[in-house]
């Protein structure tokens, strides 16, 4: 039984409107946390090295061609002093040898598959007189299937 010391005092009409509308707003939003528990699907962000490029599954016998940016992100000029590759089946060039700060070049890959088969990987080393990276590595990589059972 309530004590008659303990009376609620009776609130104006716009203060119940008030506390009706937060208690449905409360309801609301309480009715929604259940769906934090449900697991969250995000895109994945698939990240690709710039250095390096896979054909996938290819046929023997094929020439493959690929060409990477190359670009001069330092304050000095670049010159590019030589390219060397892994093997005499793939060659590559550049556009230009010197660079000038924020400019950028092609490198020019070509990859002959004939005579080869299963997982490839060639290497083309470009050198350059940056004293910070005077050898950048880019690869190619392949799987390469043979007509042959």
């Amino acid at each position: 039984m309530l004590n008659s010391k303990f009376k609620i005092p009776a609130l104006p009409a716009g203060r119940q409107n008030s506390k009706f509308i937060l208690l449905i707003f409360v309801f609301y939003f309480l009715s929604g946390c259940d769906s934090l528990n449900q697991p969250v699907i995000t895109p994945q962000l698939e990240v690709k090295d710039p250095c390096a490029w896979d054909f996938g599954h290819v046929k023997e016998g094929v020439v493959l061609k690929h060409n990477f940016i190359l670009k001069n992100e330092s304050s000095n000029t670049l010159n590019i002093k030589d390219i060397n590759t892994s093997c005499g089946c793939t060659v590559s060039g550049v556009e230009k040898k010197t660079l000038l700060p924020g400019e950028n070049t092609l490198l020019k890959v070509q990859f002959d598959t004939r005579g080869y088969s299963g997982h490839i990987e060639q290497y083309i080393y470009v050198h350059a007189d940056s004293p910070d990276n005077p050898i950048i590595r880019f690869v190619i990589k392949a799987d390469i299937m043979t007509n042959k059972r």
